[in-house]
């Protein structure tokens, strides 16, 4: 765990681990909760990694594990309807490299992380905690997959932290969502300041720290606009309409 990697070896493992694991050619990460015992609990599109529902699925889906023809006997088969399932560590990984998230990092090391996905400045929870809230979600969902709003990286930080975004108007607290957003809104932002400077490294420079501060801003750890829920009242909360998790954004009833 440092600056440059949170690569780390198995034997580490402790129950109540955020880990992740980078597909192919480092387009995404896949993230889940290690419950011990080499098993996995983590949040899938209706048990694909990740999707939008549009034709960037194609890229996405080629940079995933490939489908194996011999099921797992470890692996638990999805619920219908059901996002979150239970997996080995080898499935899970994929033939990836194993990764940890790291928690209450301190603002230096977030923004020194240039990719987003990998670390937080939110506190995380007892270990046994955490992993109560991974069974539990695995018995009971975590609402309807969306790659911007609700993740498999905001399904691993909400069982480690308890913090759920749920304003129908903000960003996913996820890194790589920021981070998807975050790219294009540095370019868009700097641009206005080539008024300022027309250097080229000066514009670069620009938008690199336009883009570090909208990552900042939007972390978990430090936005303004987040709930501590339980485990119990969120599925409660979806169970009764009161929070909707749809494909294209979150709705939040006052109950």
């Amino acid at each position: 765990m440092g600056l440059l990697s949170n690569r780390i070896v198995k034997e580490s493992l402790k129950p109540g681990d955020h880990i992740y694991s980078w597909r192919t050619a480092y387009i995404y990460a896949h993230h889940g909760i290690y419950i011990g015992d080499d098993k996995v609990i983590h949040f899938t599109r209706r048990g694909q990694e990740v999707g939008t529902g549009t034709v960037l699925d194609l890229l996405l889906t080629s940079s995933g594990p490939a489908n194996t023809q011999v099921p797992c006997p470890t692996c638990t088969m999805q619920r219908e309807g059901h996002g979150v399932i239970l997996s080995c560590l080898n499935c899970f990984l994929a033939g990836g490299v194993l990764y940890r998230f790291e928690y209450d990092v301190s603002p230096a090391l977030f923004l020194a992380k240039a990719r987003g996905g990998t670390c937080t400045l939110a506190v995380s929870d007892p270990n046994d905690i955490v992993v109560h809230r991974a069974k539990f979600l695995l018995e009971n969902g975590f609402g309807c997959y969306n790659v911007f709003k609700n993740n498999c990286e905001d399904f691993a930080i909400y069982c480690k932290t308890g913090l759920l975004v749920v304003d129908q108007g903000t960003m996913g607290q996820s890194g790589q969502a920021a981070s998807i957003v975050g790219g294009p809104l540095a370019a868009v932002l700097s641009t206005p300041l080539r008024l300022v400077t027309t250097n080229v490294y000066g514009m670069a420079a620009t938008a690199v720290g336009v883009y570090c501060v909208s990552r900042y801003a939007a972390d978990i750890g430090k936005r303004r606009d987040v709930l501590k829920v339980s485990v119990e009242d969120l599925t409660r909360r979806l169970a009764t309409g009161s929070l909707q998790v749809v494909e294209n954004q979150i709705l939040a009833r006052p109950i």
